[in-house]
């Protein structure tokens, strides 16, 4: 069984197909680029700058005894503008903030003395702080608020790292001893002969092969955020679908059916897509009866536009209240003769997401329910299969006639 989980202690692979390592002289000369498009390049230098432009506004404002007013308003909409990108600490800010303030009003007192200027304009001075002060105090609720929120997305990454962890721990450590003891109860069901001892030990190996399901799906769905759950390859999703038909044909009494079959390419993983596939099979299954109608599509839109995988039945449907929680984990809805795993959908959605694609559901109680997988756009043409895909001209004719097997009864199918 492939391995679904990646080892988090591993070494990425450079694209050269080296070790993760990296020389020292590559590394400081990845240092240097990042360095050089830093913006500002220094604090230091970026309060210097500001420092002596704010002392030739203010020879400006002494030079020029009729001429203060602009000089005066760039040397505080400077730095508040400065402070907005690189806010300081509370007493370096009292330091500044005093210094202007004498400085300015020491400009404007010299014009005022001189005559050229009312005493009012010495009011701008305290006005001008007051704009900074709110400014100040804006900067730093952001800074304070980017900080809780910076924690509050740290910690709530913890917790689903923890979860994650949690769950693919769990589900490896119940699978050994879920086969063990199913192996033993499979062994045991042949020595009993009573028929009370064999309707029991099935109960047990029942209970154990859905206990090896939910340790299989947990793991599977602790594991598509993982960046390794993927195995991408070419994928013909009609063949695909050819080949779920042919499976599952012979092991359940339903009328299997073919709807639109368009002949769409995809890079997909193909053992993921099928489980995902195969668990909507099985719902579909669960909630029908011998003769309802289990049809399946693939349908290529637009171009641009995603794929479909359509799963559609005639059975008993899903009441409209339950619908926003199917895809929710442990749902098994209201059916207790047959319990699934209450996995599966969830399976689904989670192999759908990674992807890049979704499940949505559309179903009337007593009508039947139709599930849509979406994939993302496959690219223009269809590129060649490998020869391991099974394209054979066996295949192309088993597809032709399940097909017309499948049009034959496709008027009781669409709903």
């Amino acid at each position: 069984m492939r391995a679904i989980s990646s080892s988090p202690g591993r070494p990425l692979s450079s694209p050269g197909g080296g070790s993760g390592t990296r020389s020292p002289a590559r590394s400081r000369h990845a240092t240097a680029k990042i360095v050089a498009l830093r913006w500002p390049y220094s604090p230091q230098a970026l309060d210097i700058g500001w420092a002596v432009f704010s002392v030739l506004n203010l020879v400006a404002i002494f030079w020029f005894a009729n001429w203060e007013t602009i000089p005066f308003h760039f040397i505080w909409i400077s730095l508040t503008v400065l402070y907005g990108f690189q806010p300081w600490r509370a007493a370096p800010t009292m330091w500044v903030l005093g210094a202007v303030m004498l400085t300015t009003a020491a400009g404007i007192g010299l014009d005022v003395w001189r005559g050229s200027e009312p005493p009012a304009e010495l009011t701008e001075v305290p006005l001008m702080a007051a704009v900074f002060v709110a400014m100040a105090w804006h900067a730093h609720r952001r800074l304070a608020a980017d900080r809780a929120t910076r924690s509050l997305s740290e910690e709530n990454g913890r917790l689903l790292a923890t979860q994650q962890q949690f769950l693919q721990d769990a589900a490896h450590q119940l699978r050994t001893p879920i086969t063990i003891a199913l192996g033993h109860a499979e062994l045991l069901a042949g020595d009993l002969t009573g028929q009370q001892q064999g309707q029991d030990i099935q109960v047990v190996i029942g209970e154990l092969s859905r206990l090896r399901r939910i340790a299989e799906r947990l793991l599977l769905i602790a594991a598509a955020g993982d960046p390794g759950f993927l195995h991408g390859e070419v994928v013909a999703l009609d063949r695909l679908i050819m080949e779920l038909i042919r499976r599952w044909r012979p092991t359940v009494d339903r009328s299997w059916q073919l709807g639109r079959l368009d002949p769409v390419t995809v890079r997909a993983d193909r053992e993921r897509l099928g489980l995902a596939l195969d668990a909507l099979l099985e719902n579909a299954v669960r909630h029908t009866v011998t003769g309802n109608v289990i049809q399946l599509s693939v349908i290529r839109g637009w171009p641009g536009m995603p794929v479909r995988i359509i799963v559609a039945d005639n059975g008993s449907g899903i009441p409209e209240d339950r619908l926003h929680l199917i895809f929710d984990r442990f749902r098994t809805g209201d059916d207790h003769e047959s319990r699934g795993t209450g996995l599966g959908l969830p399976l689904v959605r989670a192999v759908a997401r990674a992807h890049g694609g979704d499940v949505t559901v559309r179903s009337k109680p007593g009508s039947g329910s139709e599930f849509e997988l979406t994939l993302p756009a496959p690219p223009s043409g269809r590129p060649e299969l490998p020869a391991s895909s099974g394209a054979t001209a066996a295949d192309g004719a088993d597809q032709s006639a399940a097909a017309g097997h499948g049009q034959e009864q496709q008027g009781s199918a669409r709903r």
